[in-house]
């Protein structure tokens, strides 16, 4: 501290919430610098189980300031109604803020991303069909709606009108759909701004002068490493960049501000949608990973592919991302089995590699190679400290370390707040 960035090392999912929420009592400020609706984090504490997708995790702390930063793109019905249900729930409000900056989902967003899916056919990506990658299109073409211009109804209405005149000539002639107004969408979303408009604000000096005053920030990325727009499994990947790097720029930071860099891992591998997988599990022992894991996904439901955990693409994580410590989670999933193999290795065509290939293509041809580490068959969930987990279990836990060349910090034991077991007493205080 006092910066710290949180991020995924797989693919989504690993749950950095759970981490975040660990951690987050001795923050102040706790920033969403990225993604939007698609991703979904689960916190469970004594009070329930949160499901969040665009607040960050620190809004269950009452001391702590949430911001969502100028890298997310926000759905303004989804963000509104998550806030209403978080208020039904008793928790204050008034110290969640929204970017000005942030990019706005609109409503032919995810039309065009559903159209664009059935067009694909089975070369779909998988998308959550919830707008996101259309949003970031407009973003990185320079036509997208901003928070700050749904302050203004002329400025709404003169960009939303130029933006239409494309949009609606896309929706018909490729798609044969009818064309959007522009009145009913300024109408919506004024209000909708409205409403907002107590949170607004201008983020990134917000944040700056948190870590001038000497604050605890933790920024918490949203997805994962192996989903980057530029060094994920192109082209089934995000529109953003879920990577350190792409955490200062959401939340409006510079590199040399940050302090750790914290990436966590399942202690085994899942996926939602397509894409390569080396190390996936299609029969009994990867619906068994899900049931245990309870696979699901927060935002879609969708089951979500299981496998082992792959020390190679985990390796590259790590270095890509310049990681300071690792949170390893559902260690408990793994109670059962007699063995567990660990990919440290991988084989193209009869060639090692030593990092996952750029083609998706070529990823999908990997052949993993394994070491066959030791079960414990014993249950984890119980223990209060890592020095009472198992001798093999605490093996496997070490043997990852080794592999991906990053220090585990924090070792996850099951979902609730508590089962939380740190290695290093002093991590992140």
């Amino acid at each position: 501290m006092p910066v710290t960035i949180i991020i995924g090392g797989q693919w989504g999912d690993e749950g950095k919430g759970k981490i975040t929420d660990a951690l987050a009592a001795n923050a102040q400020l706790v920033i969403r610098p990225n993604g939007s609706t698609n991703a979904g984090h689960t916190v469970i504490t004594e009070s329930g189980v949160y499901k969040l997708h665009l607040v960050p995790s620190g809004i269950l702390y009452p001391g702590c300031t949430c911001i969502i930063g100028a890298g997310v793109a926000v759905s303004l019905p989804e963000l509104i109604s998550e806030m209403d249900a978080l208020r039904d729930r008793g928790l204050d409000l008034s110290r969640l803020y929204l970017s000005d900056r942030a990019n706005v989902i609109m409503p032919y967003h995810p039309v065009l991303d559903q159209l664009e899916e059935e067009r694909r056919g089975t070369r779909s990506i998988g998308t959550t069909l919830r707008g996101n990658g259309p949003a970031y299109t407009d973003k990185i073409a320079r036509r997208g709606i901003r928070v700050a211009d749904l302050l203004d109804v002329e400025t709404l209405t003169d960009k939303l009108s130029s933006v239409l005149r494309e949009k609606n000539g896309v929706l018909k002639g490729l798609y044969g759909r009818d064309p959007v107004e522009v009145g009913p969408i300024v109408e919506q979303f004024s209000a909708w701004s409205e409403k907002l408009a107590p949170h607004i604000v201008q983020a990134e000096t917000l944040v700056q002068d948190a870590i001038l005053s000497g604050a605890n920030v933790f920024i918490e990325s949203a997805q994962a490493t192996l989903l980057d727009i530029d060094y994920g499994t192109y082209p089934y990947v995000t529109s953003t960049s879920p990577t350190a790097a792409g955490a200062c720029q959401g939340a409006g930071i510079g590199p040399t501000q940050v302090d750790d860099v914290v990436a966590v891992f399942k202690t085994y591998t899942t996926r939602v949608g397509a894409g390569p997988f080396p190390t996936e599990l299609t029969g009994e022992i990867g619906q068994l990973l899900r049931d245990r894991g309870a696979e699901y996904g927060t935002t879609t439901g969708r089951p979500r592919r299981t496998g082992w955990f792959d020390g190679i693409a985990a390796r590259y994580a790590v270095r890509l991302n310049g990681v300071t410590q690792i949170a390893l989670t559902k260690l408990d999933v793994l109670d059962t089995l007699e063995e567990i193999p660990v990919c440290i290795g991988y084989r193209l065509d009869g060639r090692p590699l030593g990092a996952p290939p750029a083609s998706a293509t070529a990823y999908a041809r990997v052949e993993p190679v394994y070491e066959l580490l030791p079960g414990w068959q014993t249950d984890t969930s119980t223990a209060a400290r890592y020095d009472e987990l198992p001798a093999a279990a605490r093996s496997y836990v070490e043997r990852i370390e080794e592999i991906v060349g990053a220090p585990v910090t924090m070792v996850g034991t099951g979902p609730a707040r508590h089962q939380v077991l740190r290695r290093v007493t002093a991590v992140l205080t």
